[in-house]
């Protein structure tokens, strides 16, 4: 009888684990896999998911109106697919995403065009606990034409893979505190002589706002469980955090935690009332996630005007910078960001800073 040849399979260990701190250095580029084409389906889904209600992106004969060919999906859909496809090369691994600055709208994102996108470390610094750090990266989504959709930048606290690996030299970017109005990116098409104020919801243009002041939006809307998934998955975003209840039953807060984008898109969404007239998202100044969400809680937004910007070559159409503040479980028009030590108050999720534009 012949001998039988007992071998030893091997496991293939042809997973990706995704980048750790101690992986990136500047300078590095890093090409995202997965193209997305987007599809008048995703555009129906997202506003399902936030039931966003600006005419621009909402009708097709509304677009047609100011010189578009037909209604861009809305921008904040724009930023979500270009961030969820950095998230398996640059925090898959995070602890928290922390904040944005120098974001650019380009051109105007369509059903049918497909989305690709490249980020560039610009910088990277070790926390002081030696377990973490902190990178810097700047990413830039562009459709088939090779043409900007978006640009911005972002900071990232992303684990160690090996706490004792030597920390990096120290690379900070300094960022603009808001994108100047020579960087806005204007859609070559945009006319506003035919807008029309009735169907876009209220009557108030860019001469009806002052700078200092707020709006409470009234309106707010509770997050369910199966919707962040659902949301999570459209823009393809794998951060874990977002999807194994199994790990994140273990983790610090015991559940998972909704992405801070989904919140974004809930705040702009509920800004349309007091603000229907902001048709159009050109910037994204800065902004922090200042605390977790979790499905149940209720969420609420109120907007400051923080400056009234001039654009010379557009007589029509003025901008505003705005403060969106989105708070969870309560709901108030003054209601005080921080404490006496400068500190968030606990209530408070968003603090974001970004540039509208509006008929004037």
């Amino acid at each position: 009888m012949g001998v039988k040849n007992h071998t030893k399979s091997k496991t293939q260990h042809k997973t990706q684990q995704g980048n750790f701190f101690e992986d990136f250095y500047p300078g590095m580029v890093l090409r995202h896999a997965t193209p997305r084409t987007i599809t008048s389906g995703d555009q129906a889904l997202y506003t399902a998911l936030y039931g966003s209600r600006f005419a621009f992106s909402s009708s097709d004969e509304f677009a047609r109106s100011l010189g578009f060919d037909r209604a861009p999906v809305d921008d904040f859909f724009a930023f979500h697919i270009v961030f969820g496809k950095t998230v398996s090369d640059i925090s898959l691994n995070a602890v928290a995403n922390l904040g944005y600055a120098e974001g650019v709208f380009g051109v105007p994102l369509y059903p049918g065009d497909t989305v690709s996108t490249v980020s560039d470390v610009i910088g990277v610094k070790e926390n002081s606990n030696g377990k973490t750090g902190v990178v810097y990266v700047r990413s830039t989504g562009r459709n088939q034409h090779g043409e900007m959709v978006l640009q911005y930048v972002r900071w990232v606290m992303v684990r160690k893979r090996d706490v004792d690996a030597a920390a990096p030299v120290v690379v900070v970017p300094e960022l603009s505190e808001s994108v100047a109005a020579g960087s806005l990116s204007i859609p070559k098409e945009v006319n506003l002589t035919g807008y029309d104020f009735t169907l876009s919801g209220s009557t108030y243009r860019w001469g009806d706002y002052s700078v200092g002041e707020r709006i409470a939006h009234v309106d707010g809307m509770t997050i369910e469980e199966a919707e962040h998934q659902m949301a999570t998955r459209l823009y393809q975003n794998t951060a874990k955090v977002h999807f194994n209840q199994h790990t994140e039953s273990q983790g610090r807060f015991g559940r998972r935690l909704i992405y801070g984008g989904h919140i974004i898109s809930i705040a702009r969404a509920l800004s349309f009332n007091g603000m229907e007239n902001a048709f159009k998202v050109v910037a994204i100044n800065g902004g922090a996630h200042v605390a977790p969400t979790f499905a149940g809680d209720t969420i609420y937004a109120w907007s400051e005007v923080l400056d009234k910007i001039e654009l010379s070559e557009c007589g029509d159409i003025g901008a505003l910078r705005i403060r969106l503040v989105a708070t969870k479980n309560s709901n108030g028009e003054n209601f005080p960001l921080k404490n006496s030590e400068e500190q968030y108050r606990e209530n408070v999720v968003l603090d974001f800073d970004y540039t509208v534009l509006m008929p004037k």
